[in-house]
Parts: structure tokens; C-alpha cells; sequence
């Protein structure tokens, strides 16, 4: 154990040396995985999978799951980690984030931009040379749409970031959709309209929570330019407009009557919280809305996927 620490010690001095930076470092593999976002890609890949399993009516092409995955897994790693990069000032003064590698400046911007940088060419290339172009280039879209354009622009430039920004963020389905077929279909872009609609209801309900933080790093979330109250009936009204496009598989014969039984328990739940947000008198309403919404969301796709092989629904 002790060789492989002194090892892994100096390749990590090595790579820091590469990079010109100088000194010992204070940062561990540990800090390279935070910079991926596991939690946040382990959602978009079960997302990824539910589309992979959709788009067939038996199971997908494990060569397509296992090259899909890894590909879209690794460029989703490093679209977050470009994300810590763009945004380490902005993290250092929330104290959600401030513990973040780049935020504490425990780790040099330098590495983690390489790391960011190997994680995108690898997963990239990976879905070019295994999968297919089609699936390549929307990823590498979804990864330009979600580091670029939504982190270094829209975020600090409008209030409608979340909604604007939510395409990137719900291309998964998409993505698994598209490695199976290589082809783009309504279906899978009636997956994208889900996650698309659930995305602000989601992430304005933690920006309640967090308004102050967001005002102190003058982060323009809605609720700190248009206040508490109209945020919290914004998250009211994305809800069933949420609820709204979740019926849609089943009244197009997507999905049957599990998937309907399914998804209007999760509906009621998801809006009972969504309520609880929009009456304001509980102050801890808005996070727990916002971790409910994660369950909520894999739920959705959950049930989709427990329906499409229930009742043995094909594509036609």
C-alpha cells in the first residue's frame, strides 16, 4: 500500500509539473471525481439507459449500452468539471459550493481544466469510434449547450437561465435513444420535453432556498430578480405543465395503463410538494421539493421503463 501511495504521489507531482504548477498539491483523486458531479451524471445516466431500453422492443445491443454509457458518462464528467471551472468565483461565495475543489483553491484551475479537457476528447471519441456519429455530436452539443453557453453566459445573463439552459441538461434520453438507432425520432424528443419541463420547477425550488446566496454572488436566479412570490408560483405552474407532458407517452400510445397508473402517483406527489412550495408557509418546503423532484424524475423514467417491457409495446 505504501508503493502504491508514493506511485499515485508522483504521478499526481508529475502531472502538476506538466502543467507548471508549483508546490504540493492539497487535492486527491477524491477531488477529481467531485468534479464530475457523480449524483448529477448517475441521474442523466439512468435517464441515458431508460431511452437505450425505449428505443427496442427487446433489450438494446450490450456493446451500445456499455460504449454508450461510458462515452456519454465521460463527457458529461467533463462538461461538469469545465462547469467548476467557469464557475469557482461564483462557488466561493455560496457556502453550498465553497467547499468545491476549484472554490477552495485546493486544486489548481490548471488541472482541473485538463482533467475537464481529457474527460470530453475520451468521451467524444470514445461515442465516434463504438457508437456512432449521431450520438457523438448531439453529446458534444449537449456538452457545449450546458459548459458554455448555459455556465458562461446565460447563467450570469438572465433569470430565464434554467429555462433556456434545460435543453443540455435533457438530452439524455435522447442521447441513449440515439446510440441504439442512430437515428433522432418524436420519441425520444418527447423524452427531452419531460425532463425539459421538469427542469425549473426542480431547480427554482433549491434557488428559493438558496435566494440569499445566489443575491450575495449576484447570480440573476429568478427568485432574485422577480422575488419569492412569483418564483414560488412560477414552480406551481411548471408543475403541471410537468404533469401535462408525463401524460403525453400514454396519450400517444408510447406507454400503457401501468405507466399511467405509475406516473399520476408520482404526479400527485410531485404537486403536493410543488403546492406546499407555492403556499409559502413552510420554510423548509422549497429543498425538500427540490430532493423529492430527483426521485420524482427517476421515477417517471422508472416506470416508463417497467411499462415498456410489462406490456411488450413495440415501435412501430
Amino acid at each position: 500500500m505504501a508503493n502504491l501511495a508514493i506511485k499515485r504521489d508522483a504521478i499526481r507531482d508529475g502531472l502538476r509539473a506538466s502543467l507548471g504548477v508549483q508546490g504540493r498539491a492539497s487535492w486527491s483523486w477524491r477531488d477529481l471525481v467531485t468534479l464530475c458531479k457523480p449524483r448529477v451524471v448517475a441521474v442523466m445516466l439512468v435517464c441515458t439507459l431508460v431511452g437505450m431500453a425505449l428505443a427496442t422492443p427487446t433489450l438494446p445491443s450490450p456493446a451500445a449500452v456499455l460504449f454508450g454509457l461510458t462515452g456519454i458518462a465521460l463527457a458529461a464528467g467533463g462538461a461538469a468539471a469545465f462547469n467548476h471551472v467557469v464557475d469557482r468565483r461564483l462557488d466561493a461565495l455560496m457556502l453550498r459550493t465553497s467547499r468545491r475543489p476549484l472554490a477552495s483553491q485546493r486544486m489548481p484551475t490548471a488541472v482541473a481544466l485538463a482533467w475537464a479537457t481529457l474527460l470530453s476528447v475520451a468521451g467524444i471519441t470514445l461515442l465516434l469510434w463504438q457508437v456512432n456519429a449521431v450520438t457523438a455530436w448531439l453529446t458534444l452539443g449537449a456538452l457545449i449547450g450546458y459548459a458554455l453557453i448555459y455556465t458562461a453566459f446565460l447563467k450570469r445573463a438572465t433569470s430565464q437561465n434554467i429555462v433556456i439552459g434545460g435543453v443540455a441538461g435533457a438530452a439524455p434520453p435522447l442521447l441513449g435513444w440515439t446510440a441504439v438507432t442512430g437515428q433522432v425520432g418524436p420519441e425520444p424528443l418527447l423524452l427531452v420535453l419531460i425532463i425539459f419541463a421538469w427542469t425549473p420547477p426542480h431547480f427554482w425550488a433549491l434557488a428559493i432556498h438558496k435566494c440569499d446566496e445566489y443575491a450575495k454572488a449576484g447570480v440573476p436566479m429568478l427568485p432574485v430578480t422577480h422575488g419569492e412570490a412569483f418564483t414560488r408560483l412560477q414552480v406551481w405552474l411548471y408543475g403541471w405543465l410537468t404533469v401535462a407532458v408525463t401524460l403525453l407517452p400514454f396519450v400517444i400510445g408510447m406507454s400503457g395503463a401501468p405507466y399511467l397508473v405509475g406516473v399520476t402517483a408520482l404526479n400527485a406527489r410531485f404537486m403536493f410538494w410543488n403546492w406546499k412550495v407555492w403556499r409559502g408557509r413552510d420554510p423548509r418546503a422549497p429543498l425538500a421539493a427540490f430532493w423529492f423532484s430527483i426521485r420524482y424524475i427517476l421515477g417517471v423514467f422508472g416506470v416508463l421503463l417497467l411499462d415498456h417491457y410489462a406490456t411488450g409495446w413495440a415501435w412501430g
